[in-house]
């Protein structure tokens, strides 16, 4: 089975690369080799999205402005591996 890849589309014109790269290097650092690619998608009109595969995880719009780190992980996780404890990820939810 191929591992999933993960594609973040950020909106330039809001110039939200450093947002896109520092989730990407979370994502990466925390799944590491569970993930065979991050991407990131240079996009305008205030897009901020983050698929797994086929799967929209994040959209700014539909969900309200971004997500933290710890729930992004979550997210990728609950369809890479929802069995997967994430440590203090995890404890922190509400």
């Amino acid at each position: 089975m191929d591992k999933p890849r993960i594609v973040i589309t950020y909106c330039t014109q809001c110039q939200w690369l450093l947002r896109a790269g520092w989730m990407a290097q979370e994502l990466l650092s925390t799944f590491a080799t569970d993930l065979g690619e991050v991407v990131l998608v240079p996009g305008t009109g205030g897009i901020f999205t983050i698929q797994c595969n086929d799967t929209l995880i994040w959209d700014r719009k539909r969900d309200g402005g971004f997500p933290d780190a710890a729930r992004l992980k979550q997210l990728v996780r609950d369809v890479i591996d929802p069995e997967r404890d994430l440590g203090h990820s995890d404890r922190n939810k509400a």
